[in-house]
């Protein structure tokens, strides 16, 4: 039986307000969860971090680990990056890692690990033509991106609905994504 151990990467995008729905769902489905986030996301939830850490029953993670020490994750077998920000989600794209989340996501490019890219950005920013280009290298790369039809649609600024965000699909494409 394959690991079912499923890294859930979150950027400080309004949906992480409710990551712990999608850990839930996630844990329901049979997955072991270790939740990683951006700098700015963990401050979001600064003062959710510990029922976060209860919740998934491991440390939030935002940064790299001290050189040498052991990581207490295990190994994934799917990583899910949502909701992924318009910075995160070129860095990837570019193979930048600044951030431990972007890092994770570009070593899950690199050697082909199932990686879920959910973007969540505002119209004005999904016109962006580096975006377009992002999320194309990313699906010539072998990600699936989960973005437009079928995935998160962009909301004009100021007109987002951070509760209403498509966790289930992100975590469907996860359960597709599992090696057999």
């Amino acid at each position: 039986m394959p690991s079912r151990v499923l890294y859930l990467l979150a950027c400080a995008a309004p949906p992480v307000r409710y990551v712990d729905r999608a850990v839930r769902d996630a844990q329901a489905r049979g997955w072991e969860v270790c939740l990683g986030m951006t700098p700015t996301a963990a401050t979001w939830c600064e003062d959710r971090l510990p029922a976060l850490a209860a919740l998934t029953g491991r440390p939030v993670r935002t940064t790299h680990s001290v050189s040498g020490r052991r990581s207490d994750w295990p190994p994934s077998a799917v990583t899910v990056l949502a909701p992924g920000t318009l910075n995160t989600i070129d860095a990837v794209a570019l193979g930048l890692t600044p951030t431990w989340v972007a890092g994770v996501a570009v070593e899950a490019v690199g050697k082909r690990w199932p990686l879920v890219a959910m973007p969540c950005v505002n119209t004005g920013y999904g016109a962006h033509p580096r975006f377009a280009r992002s999320l194309d290298e990313l699906r010539a790369a072998g990600v699936r991106v989960l973005y437009g039809p079928g995935g998160f649609v962009p909301n004009e600024s100021g007109r987002g609905r951070p509760d209403e965000f498509p966790w289930h699909l992100a975590l469907d494409a996860a359960d597709a994504a599992l090696p057999r």
